[in-house]
């Protein structure tokens, strides 16, 4: 009955599965299990009723199995210090704290960061060769192949007794033997019981082993791996070693005895794995604590910390460090060791000798590595407005014109080719010497004296004739652009001045980090103006201090600033400083590095030339003497000209610390120029010359016309403009600091100024734009030489058209103006502006004339006495606020508040 009843299943399996073949050329898992399950003569028979060739079967079933097993191992590789979530996911660190985080200078312990990705799977490919050594055993799948007389496939699995079945031929004992081995012995056997056949036999699946990884493992335990595993996979399996395990005692031990001992510092270093050895089921991976280290750092091909092994020496820690580096300075090698008292002591080595190299290191020893300087043996260096400015080889005899040969090639467009300097060090402290030559005539002739000869280690610095970088930007070939291209430069320039300002912005000072850049600016431009002394608003002149990043990149102020400061520190008792000093009507007025055997002429080029209005026939040059212990100034002048020309003794040889004062032409000035507006016969403007007064220009401009209103002109001057603007500062300044005193001052618990309304009263009152009149009588100034006023540069004077309205401002009803009708008064356009509002002050009513000046009623009787004709057309009145006037709502509260509290007080005294 059961016979009937596997036959019936076997023809509906056989159905099913032929189905399935032919169908989907695949066999679903569920398939595959009941196939599985059948013993090998029925898969044979059942094979054989479908017409399907059993190794097929069985090809497809490894396919499905192997896809599946892929499926399962296949994962994303994670860190082995990677914490998951309850979902599995990694829980990585913000990618925003990663770039923020800062790697650790320190070194780290070498070779425990190959364990850091450990593979999800050490189970080996099957495209690879078996090693020759390999010994089959239990678990193993032998693939057995026939050609010739009968062609045959076989899949045979080692069985737990050792033996290899093969159909129709029977079994075979194969445990122990090596791959060679069983593949000779099979195919002798094979061929004796079949004649005319060849056999191919190879390893279709390896079997698994279980071995144990002990000790200082990162997750010490038992493991499965497959047969072809070494020391290392198992290593990897447990995830690495932890951070107190030995990277050069790993023991493999098997049957309780120790088979070999690894160092992973061998296979790290070297590439040596010989003592990485395949593992057997059953072995034992035992890792050991880590025993003496070193600490190797500073110029060393990999810094870190070594594990020592015994009869180490300085030699072979440098070679676990990968070797010293090309910047290395052995012979100073610094070693930290522990004592006998268990302190720190230093030990100075020199590596450089193998004396040294083979001593021994001992466990804690830190070798720090020392760097050798930084400073080029044989070089010259060439800074400034050059193309190709750095470091160049110096060869004996060499020159300025053997570095820079030509001026085009080799100079920046900006660069000044009459003054350079070249930067000497003298003597074993490192001072310096100044030399001064011109690169035009060293270019020019070879033989120059200008053409020095230079020596190892000189600087040779090349200027700009530019001192402010606004001016660099700007050439003929920076114009020679498409009008498109040079709204796209214009684009480029702005954004660029625009970061260039958040960096100051950012960098800068305190005040400038808070104001925005338009609150910056305009307070940077009042401080300018409330800083200038009495000198200049008099006519003197203040040398402008620029900020560093107002410097040019190359300018004068900027590359001779450490030059300068170097030559400060070289003075000493009998050392002068070897500066001076050149101020007047030169380009770049300062103080200079004093050169070897400079003259005036020298000293002139320094500073960029002369003006246009320098004094050419006399120059002071004033010089410290000493006399009997005492030092003493004395003034010598030069005839400039002649000292320029190199004439005679006017080519003064300069000392230290010299200052040459080049004079102004007398009655020298610039183009001063003024403007008239308004009803002149020719209005613009003119240039003036010195001491000439407005009534001389008036008469020379050919006057007024005939609709000029001369009572009501306006004169400006620039000087009050700064003048009003300090003035405006001071009072902002004093107002502040009473707001913030009286803010401090409580009544009740609230505060009596709001100091926040303050803060805007404040910052309108210094944006009030200063006007810088001067009040003139201009009728009079006409007709009369002794009212006429000396004109300055940037004087203006408008002169409206006739005038036939009197304004009316201030707390009146309503603000206006009125036809200026002679027969009215005061009080009758008073009237005609609706009359004064409550909180008007009339007794300090005003009147400010068309001219500028004002009247006051205080001080007039002009009021009482109603004369119409003080009056002028183009007057204005002006009704003040009554600075102690009291609302009616204030008031009444005030009064209530007061009834209260003395109810209060009543109350209280009658309770007594």
């Amino acid at each position: 009955m059961k016979k009937i009843i596997f036959k019936i299943f076997l023809g509906c399996f056989a159905v099913f599965l032929s189905t399935s073949l032919v169908a989907a050329n695949q066999i679903s898992q569920q398939q595959i299990e009941q196939f599985k399950k059948l013993s090998p003569s029925q898969q044979r028979a059942l094979a054989q009723s479908m017409g399907v060739d059993l190794n097929t079967i069985n090809a497809q079933i490894r396919r499905s199995a192997s896809d599946e097993e892929e499926e399962q191992t296949t994962q994303q590789v994670y860190p082995r210090d990677t914490q998951f979530d309850q979902f599995g996911n990694p829980v990585l660190p913000d990618e925003l704290e990663l770039e923020e985080e800062e790697e650790s200078d320190e070194p780290q312990p070498f070779g425990y960061d190959i364990f850091a990705n450990a593979p999800a799977t050490f189970a080996p490919t099957m495209d690879i060769a078996i090693p020759q050594g390999y010994v089959i055993g239990s678990g193993d799948v032998l693939n057995i192949r026939i050609f010739g007389k009968e062609n045959n496939d076989y899949e045979a699995p080692v069985s737990r007794e050792g033996q290899v079945l093969i159909p129709s031929l029977g079994a075979y004992n194969v445990s122990g033997m090596t791959f060679p081995e069983m593949k000779k012995y099979l195919s002798s056997k094979i061929q004796d019981k079949i004649l005319g056949v060849d056999v191919v036999i190879t390893l279709a699946e390896l079997r698994s082993m279980r071995v144990f990884v002990l000790g200082d493992a990162f997750k010490p335990g038992p493991y499965t791996l497959s047969s072809l595993s070494s020391i290392t996979h198992a290593i990897f399996a447990a995830g690495g070693i932890n951070d107190i395990g030995s990277l050069r005692n790993i023991q493999l031990k098997r049957a309780g005895k120790l088979i070999t001992t690894l160092d992973l510092y061998d296979l790290l270093i070297n590439g040596d794995s010989s003592n990485d050895i395949m593992l057997q089921s059953g072995d034992v991976v035992f890792i050991s604590p880590v025993g003496k280290r070193v600490t190797i750092d500073g110029e060393v091909t990999r810094p870190a910390i070594y594990e020592l092994a015994e009869n180490e020496t300085f030699e072979t820690a440098i070679k676990m460090a990968g070797g010293l580096l090309p910047s290395a300075y052995p012979s100073s090698t610094v070693v930290e060791r522990f004592n006998e008292q268990n302190l720190r002591s230093l030990l100075n080595i020199d590596l450089s000798k193998k004396a040294s190299l083979k001593k021994p290191v001992q466990g804690g020893d830190y070798i720090r590595v020392m760097k050798t300087s930084e400073q080029f043996a044989h070089s010259v260096t060439i800074i400034g407005a050059v193309s190709r400015p750095g470091n160049y080889q110096w060869q004996k005899g060499q020159r300025i014109t053997d570095l820079l040969p030509n001026i085009n090639a080799y100079l920046l467009p900006d660069a000044d080719l009459s003054y350079a300097l070249v930067i000497r060090e003298k003597g074993r402290g490192r001072d310096i010497e100044v030399l001064q030559f011109g690169l035009f005539n060293a270019v020019s002739d070879y033989a120059s004296t200008d053409n020095l000869v230079l020596e190892p280690r000189d600087k040779i610095l090349v200027f700009s004739n530019d001192e402010k970088p606004s001016s660099e930007n700007i050439s003929l070939e920076s114009l020679a652009l498409t009008k498109e291209e040079l709204l796209e430069k214009e684009k480029d320039t702005a954004k660029l001045d625009y970061e260039d300002r958040l960096f100051w912005q950012q960098y800068g000072t305190e005040q400038q980090i808070d104001l925005a850049f338009e609150e910056k600016d305009e307070l940077e431009e009042q401080l300018k103006l409330a800083s200038q002394s009495l000198e200049e608003l008099t006519g003197g002149t203040v040398t402008e201090e620029l900020e560093l990043r107002e410097l040019g990149l190359f300018s004068r102020k900027r590359l001779l600033t450490p030059v300068i400061q170097q030559l400060k520190r070289q003075g000493a008792s009998g050392e002068p400083i070897q500066l001076v000093e050149v101020a007047g009507e030169v380009k770049f007025p300062g103080t200079y590095p004093l050169a070897s055997n400079i003259t005036v002429k020298d000293l002139v080029i320094a500073a960029g030339g002369l003006m246009e209005s320098a004094y050419l026939d006399k120059a002071e040059i004033t010089r410290n003497v000493f006399f009997q212990g005492a030092a003493t100034k004395k003034s010598k002048n030069v005839d400039l000209k002649a000292a320029l020309a190199g004439v005679g003794e006017n080519n003064v040889l300069l000392q230290s610390k010299d200052r040459l004062n080049v004079h102004q032409i007398p009655a020298w000035q610039e183009n001063h120029v003024i403007e008239l507006r308004g009803e002149f016969l020719f209005p613009g403007k003119y240039t003036i010359r010195r001491g000439e007064t407005l009534g001389q220009l008036i008469e020379r401009v050919g006057g007024f016309t005939g609709y000029a209103y001369i009572n009501g002109s306006v004169f400006t001057r620039e000087k009050l403009k700064q003048l009003e603007l300090q003035n405006l500062l001071k009072v902002s300044a004093d107002l502040r600091m009473e707001i913030a005193s009286k803010s401090l001052a409580q009544s009740k618990g609230n505060p009596m100024i709001d100091y926040d309304q303050a803060k805007k009263l404040l910052a309108d009152l210094t944006k009030v734009k200063p006007i810088g009149r001067l009040v003139i009588d201009l009728p009079k100034l006409v007709s009369n030489s002794d009212f006429d006023v000396l004109l300055e540069d940037g004087d203006v004077l408008y002169v409206p058209t006739r005038q036939n309205s009197i304004n009316v401002i201030g707390q009146v009803q309503l603000a206006s103006s009125h036809l200026y009708q002679k027969e009215l008064s005061v009080e009758d356009y008073l009237r005609l502006s609706g009359g004064a509002k409550k909180q008007a002050d009339e007794d300090r009513l005003y009147v400010i004339r068309a001219n500028g000046s004002v009247m006051i009623p205080s001080q007039s009787n002009w009021f009482s006495e109603r004369d119409t004709s003080t009056l002028s057309p183009g007057d204005t009145l002006v009704i003040p606020l009554d600075s102690e006037y009291m609302d009616n709502l204030t008031l009444w509260a005030t009064a209530t508040q007061i009834v209260y509290q003395a109810a209060v007080a009543i109350a209280a005294v009658s309770g007594i």
